[in-house]
């Protein structure tokens, strides 16, 4: 928002809710929004507005956090509609299609081994088989509800009737990477290349490194293997219009999730690269709206 306001943009606000479809249009009733870097006093709305998106508007980003429920899938199929006026970052459709722990299956061959189960003699038999494991829900964020269970497998069937009596959906099970100590990188592409990233270390006692839940972030590079893993993604995220994706590897050589909604990280890689990666970000739109505009 920063890098779009400094490029002149004039930016508004809304919230899946506040979506409308009525006599064949897309509406949203927004608040245009000022934004500034100062920690506590960050962002200012002004009145709220009523908007045709496909009119109105030039660019829809859809940022939406998880949970990826009915609501959000609501929004992708409502903004699919303006997309022959409006250029919606990331693709709606292809956000719908590339849920995180789910889209991330196409790349196996990178990932530790893994498991999406509701089934507590499965689990049983994947712990025997690993020793140690995470489990966490498929459609959770910023490392909530993400449990370390030992080989001893202590309380392992109560936590599979909580996650099967708190969701739905199945959950993930994934063997447990002690490299995670070192940290977990996010690594952030911008139209199918590499933008730069960040390590997240775990605090003190912790297993999860978001920095929603206390982990601390530090500079880093890509391995040859990281290399790797975003070369081989890089295409298929540029043809599906997953413009601005995270993707997240331990030890410098597992994948885990390949983030499409919200991915965060970029402050923090470009206040240790010296980086714009908000200016890349917009760069890597006006090209696609030059590419529309002379289509």
């Amino acid at each position: 928002m920063l890098a779009a306001q400094a490029r002149g943009h004039r930016l508004y606000h809304y919230l899946a809710p506040d979506l409308t479809f009525r006599d064949g249009r897309v509406l949203a009733k927004a608040r245009p929004v000022k934004v500034q870097k100062v920690q506590g006093d960050h962002f200012a709305f002004g009145e709220p507005e009523l908007l045709d998106l496909g009119r109105d508007v030039d660019v829809v980003w859809m940022r939406q956090d998880p949970p990826f429920d009915l609501s959000y899938i609501t929004a992708t199929h409502l903004l699919e509609r303006v997309q022959a006026e409006t250029l919606v970052v990331n693709d709606p459709a292809s956000v719908r299609n590339a849920p995180e722990k789910l889209f991330v299956l196409d790349y196996a061959r990178f990932m530790p081994p893994t498991m999406i189960t509701r089934d507590l003699a499965q689990v049983k038999s994947f712990l025997a088989e690993h020793g140690e494991i995470v489990v966490k829900p498929l459609y959770g964020n910023g490392g909530v509800a993400v449990f370390h269970v030992g080989s001893n497998g202590a309380n392992l069937s109560s936590l599979v009737e909580l996650f099967n009596a708190s969701w739905v959906e199945p959950f993930m099970v994934q063997a447990f990477i002690p490299g995670v100590a070192q940290g977990d990188k996010r690594i952030v592409l911008i139209d199918g290349e590499v933008a730069g990233a960040v390590n997240r270390i775990p605090g003190a006692g912790e297993i999860r490194s978001n920095l929603a839940v206390g982990g601390s972030a530090a500079k880093t590079e890509l391995t040859d293997r990281e290399r790797e893993i975003c070369a081989a993604m890089g295409p298929e995220l540029k043809a599906r219009g997953l413009l601005f994706v995270g993707i997240d590897v331990i030890g410098g050589e597992w994948l885990t999730e390949i983030n499409v909604t919200s991915p965060t990280g970029i402050v923090s890689i470009d206040a240790f690269d010296g980086t714009d990666t908000g200016g890349l970000i917009w760069d890597a739109i006006d090209a696609r709206l030059a590419a529309r505009a002379a289509a």
